[in-house]
């Protein structure tokens, strides 16, 4: 693994199943206590100084945010952080609830951490217990941080205890894993992350994992006619941008790939030509974040072991001025042949996606998924609490919303389809790179981005609208959320889309 990634350190999971004991909590520092709503008496009998815990629930808000109960009468002076969940909370809301409850324990006490569900049937105290330990996991990653002197972990180690059954934990610390690699990615300084440095991680974490690694170079992109990431490439100051192509193949697995994953990659988008304003362009080293959740999701896949065959594309290059830089109006051809009008510069993203695009769909894949923080019509329609979903299979629609609302990363289908286009109708190419009225652009970019996609192949665009929010979102506590990765397991496990 690269040097860089070791700050992720690796915090101790461990379960009890059984009654919740004195000597059990006495180890932990800060205890999650989750309850139902109205819990009988008997579920408080069952606690460790239950009187002391219930005197203090009742003094509390009668709304269901987590709260400080109580420190309990033992040698560590345990901190119980405690709540009432619904019986049939959402995964969303199970999510966000354990994000407070987390925020709140640590808040307090670093260490050990402790999560205790109960008054639940089994199935329901699993899933609970699962989407606190996402949050806890999320929670005592390490983002990258520059100062001086080092931030202390807030978590060491977890014990989940009270437990009906054990439970499997793999998935959750896989997908923890993938996002936490997404959101480290993402925030990186540009100046940290740039396309060479990117490059040099990747290569790292493919060796590391034995995947198959192939970078294009923009010679090698040129021969195989990527004009359109080429035109976004050209204003860079060096010859750093490229593609590359990582491939994950358990033992055995078939050559061609059951699922592949597409990114888009713009370590810096100053919007090129057309100029980003000053506060539109802060952030603009995130917008590689696509392709940040790629590689996460290939992460977890990989970790996992999962018996599929999957790509992964990541399109990296920046965006900026500079003499040589793309402009308005200029033409140019993709990998698949087809012209475009450039309309304006800022809308770099499907250009760089569309040539990926074509190259991942000449290989054949069962499905497709691209990523791509690609437009801020998505966010105006749908806010930063959902992401938008795209397809050429009207029929996925029902199964994509489904997915989203059982994992917690939630999702809105767009249509896309030829109506749309339009709108991009050119006099002196095959189409417009965008409208310059804007609205709808994220249908427009969606549509236009299925221009390229060959062979009918499957396919799932996500407009990543939720990659940022503020505060947090369901059980990631940093702005950068990651999003897509726990979304992506979900649609391949849960909902089995690659079996259709």
């Amino acid at each position: 693994m690269h040097p860089l990634l070791n700050d992720a350190g690796d915090i101790r999971i461990a379960q009890q199943t059984g009654r919740v004991t004195a000597k059990l909590l006495a180890p932990i520092d800060s205890l999650l206590l989750v309850l139902p709503e109205n819990a009988r008496a008997e579920v408080w009998r069952s606690l460790p100084q239950a009187a002391l815990l219930q005197a203090a629930a009742k003094k509390r808000s009668s709304d269901a945010t987590p709260a400080l109960l109580a420190r309990l009468a033992n040698k560590r002076q345990t901190l119980v952080v405690g709540g009432m969940l619904a019986v049939n909370s959402t995964a969303f809301e199970q999510l966000s609830f354990a994000r407070k409850m987390v925020a709140a324990a640590t808040a307090e006490k670093a260490g050990c951490l402790g999560i205790c569900v109960q008054g639940f049937d089994s199935a329901a105290q699993a899933a609970i217990v699962k989407n606190v330990l996402a949050a806890a996991l999320a929670a005592g990653f390490a983002m990258p941080s520059y100062k001086n002197k080092a931030t202390p972990a807030t978590i060491r180690s977890i014990k989940m205890i009270g437990l009906a059954r054990k439970i499997d934990v793999n998935r959750v610390r896989a997908e923890a894993n993938g996002n936490n690699l997404a959101r480290w990615l993402t925030t990186m300084p540009p100046n940290k992350l740039d396309a060479v440095n990117y490059t040099e991680i990747v290569r790292s974490i493919a060796k590391d994992k034995g995947w198959q690694y192939k970078r294009f170079s923009s010679k090698e992109l040129e021969k195989l006619g990527a004009g359109a990431f080429l035109a976004v490439a050209q204003g860079n100051e060096n010859d750093s941008a490229c593609m590359i192509r990582l491939r994950y193949r358990p033992a055995g697995k078939k050559s061609k790939a059951d699922l592949c994953l597409v990114g888009k990659g713009i370590i810096f988008d100053t919007g090129g030509t057309n100029l980003k304003p000053f506060l539109s362009m802060l952030d603009m080293h995130g917008d590689m974040q696509g392709s940040a959740v790629a590689l996460g999701s290939l992460l977890s896949i990989s970790e996992l072991g999962l018996d599929m065959a999957v790509d992964c594309w990541l399109a990296i290059t920046e965006n900026r001025t500079g003499p040589d830089a793309y402009k308005s109006q200029d033409v140019v051809t993709a990998a698949n042949g087809k012209t475009i009008q450039t309309i304006h510069t800022d809308a770099e993203g499907r250009m760089a996606l569309a040539d990926a695009l074509v190259l991942a769909s000449r290989d054949k894949p069962g499905m497709i998924i691209d990523y791509a923080t690609l437009t801020g019509a998505c966010v105006n329609a749908i806010t930063t609490r959902y992401s938008g979903v795209f397809t050429n299979r009207a029929e996925w629609h029902p199964r994509l919303k489904r997915t989203g609302q059982n994992c917690g990363e939630r999702v809105w289908p767009f249509p896309i389809g030829k109506e749309f286009l339009e709108e991009l109708k050119s006099d002196v190419a095959d189409l417009q790179q965008c409208s310059a009225k804007g609205s709808g652009d994220h249908i427009l970019a969606a549509s236009f981005l299925a221009e390229f996609v060959e062979n009918d192949t499957p396919w799932v665009h996500m407009d990543l609208s939720a990659s940022d929010h503020e505060g947090g979102l369901a059980h990631i506590p940093t702005k950068v959320t990651g999003f897509g990765v726990r979304y992506t397991l979900s649609l391949v496990l849960d909902e089995k889309i690659l079996d259709t």
